[in-house]
């Protein structure tokens, strides 16, 4: 098996600030995953799309084994992150 290359990421400071979105929504087809991040303001009935990102599916996978492994090491140091009853059955959102 190949050994993995370590990538040094440098970022701009526009970038490095960040965005909040409290919901998101995947899309794909059989070459790629959208996925758009959104923000939600109280009291409105639309989300504003703030960032998309496409990725392959292998990519994609990539990112949710890395996601999946951080979420552990995250409850495992704070402990378990709870998803309430109201968000378990949603289409659209986290």
């Amino acid at each position: 098996m190949a050994k993995m290359k370590k990538i040094e990421m440098k970022i701009d400071e526009k970038e490095g600030i960040g965005v909040y979105s409290n919901i998101a929504h995947v899309i794909h087809n059989r070459s790629e995953f959208v996925i758009d991040f959104a923000r939600m303001m109280p009291g409105l009935n639309f989300a504003k799309v703030v960032s998309r990102i496409i990725l392959s599916p292998s990519n994609l996978k990539a990112l949710s084994m890395a996601l999946k492994e951080n979420v552990k090491q995250y409850e495992k140091k704070y402990g378990e992150i709870a998803i309430g009853e109201k968000y378990q059955d949603k289409k659209i959102g986290f």
